[in-house]
């Protein structure tokens, strides 16, 4: 029921997932108004045997107070969905529906790994030889530590090791300059123990034009300066393909809906938001992601890397 296309877009793009995807053990469970999505389920007929339709009544408008809502609505299908996953009769939950209920739902039912002290959102950006670095914080996060951004690096690059495929990605930290001593306290503060830090490939600062380059794999910020660099880059979308026509494959690379949704690292089970304006392409893409993200086993490679010292090495033996 998330999203501003809601219901139809989304089951659309549920229909887009069955049609495009090989892996036939992939069962999604539905949740929402039975008697609203009706018109719009005959889609989905030839594939009856692959979903299962979970009656949410409620549902959690897009300005609703993301707390309050969830607390008067248990029956709307955001929290449906996270109840769900609290139960493990699911291994993932997306919706593109109120952000602000998907954080909380996140933070205070399926909650943080222990270790993690502030979990991230991550956004792909397009580098121009077709490939994607990673974004984080994007905007959960806008005042963080030193410590804080320590945990990004390593949270981004275990997901574009064991999610994007890259074998030792290179991390760069946000920043106006590339020596180090440049930028603000937190900067100056966060560039040494990065650079003492083992596990992680530190190559140093990056500046803005690095972000479309390749330079560096997971590009690291304070959620604050994520959010506008993310939403400075959506609208060359907007402004040279939609508005001005213009059609180039790296333009491509800017709409959100080629990947989907953002996934929240650093809790106890996959999360992605998508975004409220997703259409059924990002609906599919929202699915695609989820799969790899189960696939990967990323959540249990995040609780191994920030168990404390002690017990990783009980583990290894």
């Amino acid at each position: 029921m998330g999203g501003d296309y809601a219901p139809a877009e989304a089951i659309k793009g549920v229909q887009l997932f069955f049609e495009q995807s090989h892996n036939a053990d992939v069962h999604l469970m539905l949740t929402g108004n039975t008697e609203m999505v009706a018109p719009f389920m005959h889609v989905l007929e030839p594939y009856k045997h692959r979903y299962t339709l979970v009656d949410a009544p409620e549902v959690i408008g897009m300005h609703e107070h993301p707390t309050k809502a969830l607390k008067e609505k248990p029956n709307s299908s955001i929290a449906m969905g996270f109840g769900l996953l609290l139960k493990g009769k699911v291994d993932a939950f997306m919706s593109a529906g109120n952000t602000g209920a998907m954080l909380v739902g996140s933070m205070y039912s399926v909650k943080a790994i222990d270790g993690i002290l502030r979990p991230t959102i991550a956004s792909p950006i397009p580098r121009q030889d077709g490939k994607y670095n990673m974004l984080l914080d994007v905007g959960i996060n806008a005042d963080c530590k030193p410590e804080h951004l320590v945990q990004f690096a390593q949270l981004g690059s275990l997901y574009a090791k064991h999610v994007l495929g890259h074998e030792n990605p290179r991390v760069g930290l946000l920043n106006i300059g590339e020596e180090e001593g440049k930028g603000n306290l937190l900067a100056q503060a966060t560039y040494p123990l990065l650079k003492e830090l083992p596990g992680i490939n530190f190559i140093g600062n990056v500046e803005g034009r690095d972000m479309f380059m390749d330079k560096a794999e997971v590009i690291v910020c304070e959620g604050f300066v994520g959010n506008v660099a993310l939403k400075l880059a959506e609208s060359f979308y907007d402004i040279f393909k939609v508005q001005k026509g213009f059609n180039d494959p790296f333009l491509e690379g800017f709409n959100f809906e080629t990947y989907g949704g953002t996934p929240i690292l650093g809790i106890n089970s996959p999360v992605i938001i998508g975004h409220g304006i997703s259409h059924a392409e990002a609906f599919k893409n929202m699915i695609f992601v989820a799969e790899k993200l189960i696939s990967s086993n990323l959540t249990n490679l995040f609780k191994e890397n920030f168990k404390p010292q002690g017990e990783q090495q009980v583990a290894a033996s």
